[in-house]
């Protein structure tokens, strides 16, 4: 009998242990999001429209939206919305997206709800404080992309935001990156769109391999 509890307690020392390693990149996470914020203050403002906050471009060409609030959210808790111009200029045809993508006003949005939470807060629902609840409570949508030395939040559909784990050691900040697929599909030339780029990305598979996957992206460097 005895042994058998001490195995229990090592099992779960064990567990707890694992756990507090698997969340290193959720906790680091809310650091380097907070730096990117810093960062560049000029590009964050609140968007009442979506119920959240957002991070633009340095062209204001796209920008990330994270929701304060899942249960009040009036589409997405988190979103790109892009400038649909380029886009439509490489052969888009809008009315190809899939549901997923809503087009309105020259631009387009797409992105993925992460539940119907109502969220609340000490005090205010500040920048950092809406991030941080998406790591306590969705934590599975928060990965990091080792090749580029970046953390990311899953859009869905394969569409990804991601920021630098070290701003002082990263040439890409701040990058948006899109699936190419559905946008062939909806009749654009990948490449031809002005101010993205077509790029085979590395990331890793399920079994942690790395693989080259296509990707449409919009790296920033705020320095």
């Amino acid at each position: 009998m005895k042994t058998i509890i001490k195995l229990t307690a090592l099992f779960t020392v064990l567990a707890i242990t694992a756990c507090s390693k698997l969340d290193v990149v959720g906790k680091d996470s809310v650091r380097a999001f907070n730096d990117l914020l810093q960062s560049s203050p000029q590009l964050v403002s609140e968007d009442s429209a979506n119920g959240g906050w957002s991070i633009a471009a340095p062209d204001n060409s796209v920008r990330f939206i994270w929701s304060k609030n899942f249960a009040e959210s009036p589409l997405y808790d988190v979103m790109m919305e892009i400038n649909a111009d380029p886009f439509i200029a490489a052969g888009l045809y809008p009315s190809r997206l899939p549901d997923n993508f809503i087009f309105r006003d020259s631009v387009f949005l797409v992105g993925t709800k992460l539940g119907y939470e109502n969220l609340s807060y000490e005090g205010q629902a500040a920048l950092l404080a809406s991030y941080e609840q998406i790591v306590k409570l969705k934590r599975s949508a928060i990965g990091y992309h080792g090749q580029l030395d970046h953390y990311g939040i899953n859009l869905g559909g394969g569409n990804m935001f991601e920021w630098a784990k070290n701003l002082t050691t990263n040439d890409k900040d701040m990058v948006f990156v899109l699936d190419p697929e559905p946008f062939i599909a909806a009749g654009i030339v990948p490449d031809k769109i002005e101010g993205w780029t077509f790029a085979k990305v590395t990331v890793d598979d399920a079994n942690g391999k790395p693989i080259q996957v296509d990707k449409i992206l919009k790296p920033f460097n705020l320095r």
